[in-house]
């Protein structure tokens, strides 16, 4: 009776190979070569097709597949056809992605992507956690390299194989935001540059991002606020921040005449989002005081918010949180002193200093 079987076999190099053998008849006729493969996968499609070809009383003529299959690329080749696709996310993301990316391909890069298995995403995953890096940003490698296989057309995915791939244990991180005296300490010790980008971000709530992407066209003087671009929020909707006058004065001091203005130059011109991070994190160590970055000053205000019984609707409209459920539990337990920062105050000292 006509059969067809795969075998595993190995080089003189010490390589696993498939491959793949059939008889025309039974136990008594001799074995016949279908062809040898990197993969099981390719060797049990060569014997599906065998088989079929056995089912149809034909003898498999292996001529008639010598036309060359096209090959997966490296793994390393398909991640930078999964990036320049990615024409559809944020500038941030495409980082994110980027960086995630490499250290994958650090790994798997030079293997082609239909031999990769899921336990060599285990093994990868092993392998990073062993260098030391965070659980958070292994997820992030993990998931970049699952969506690297989908782009490819790999089936099944071997990185969203749930029972073999296990991440490190994340443990959530609390949320501790600055207090008042954190915050009034940093700004008497940041750059004069930085000083009013730092208060905005107290009072706002705002993401560190609208220090770079915020426009002088967005301050409205009359109404003394300014808006939030779509691109700035998480909800990706603008919004209106309302400044205190003593912000408000600060603010319109660093702006020329309205004659002169350019509304696309930036608003807060002479600070940078990345500047402004490095610059709080030098103030903390030099204050000796808890480090906390720019993002915390988030936290800070939505934890006030809270604290004053501000409802959770109208928090996440006024700093542009998406998901309200998670708001509410990641900031009903934070306990913080219920202190303002006095603004009027420290810009005081600041032209004293003067």
């Amino acid at each position: 009776m006509p059969s067809v079987w795969v075998e595993k076999t190995s080089t003189a190099s010490g390589q696993t190979r498939w491959r793949v053998r059939y008889r025309l008849g039974g136990r008594g006729t001799q074995p016949l070569y279908a062809g040898q493969f990197k993969t099981k996968r390719e060797a049990n499609e060569r014997a599906a097709w065998v088989s079929g070809e056995l089912a149809a009383m034909r003898v498999p003529n292996l001529k008639l597949l010598s036309v060359e299959r096209p090959k997966w690329p490296t793994f390393a080749a398909a991640g930078e056809r999964f990036r320049a696709s990615r024409l559809d996310v944020a500038e941030g993301t495409k980082v994110q992605q980027r960086t995630s990316l490499s250290r994958a391909i650090g790994v798997l890069g030079a293997r082609r992507v239909d031999e990769i298995v899921p336990q060599d995403i285990a093994d990868m995953v092993a392998q990073l956690h062993s260098e030391g890096l965070k659980p958070s940003y292994i997820r992030k490698i993990v998931q970049a390299t699952a969506m690297v296989f989908d782009h490819a057309g790999v089936k099944p995915n071997p990185a969203r194989d749930k029972a073999i791939v296990k991440l490190p244990r994340e443990e959530p991180e609390e949320v501790n935001p600055p207090t008042v005296d954190h915050v009034m300490t940093v700004f008497r010790l940041l750059p004069q540059r930085h000083r009013l980008a730092l208060l905005w971000l107290d009072w706002s709530g705002a993401r560190v991002s609208s220090i770079d992407l915020t426009l002088v066209g967005d301050y409205d003087e009359r109404q003394r606020r300014v808006r939030l671009r779509a691109r700035t929020t998480k909800t990706r909707r603008a919004l209106w921040i309302e400044l205190p006058d003593v912000l408000a004065d600060a603010l319109e001091a660093t702006l020329p005449p309205r004659e002169d203005r350019d509304p696309h130059e930036r608003l807060f011109a002479s600070s940078g989002a990345d500047a402004l991070r490095t610059s709080i994190a030098k103030a903390c160590i030099a204050a000796g005081i808890p480090l906390f970055s720019p993002h915390d000053l988030r936290h800070r205000r939505i934890s006030l918010l809270h604290l004053r019984g501000v409802p959770w609707a109208r928090i996440g409209e006024m700093v542009g949180q998406r998901n309200l459920a998670v708001t509410a539990n990641t900031y009903s337990h934070v306990m913080l002193d219920e202190a303002e920062v006095d603004y009027g105050r420290l810009l005081r000292e600041r032209l004293v200093a003067r």
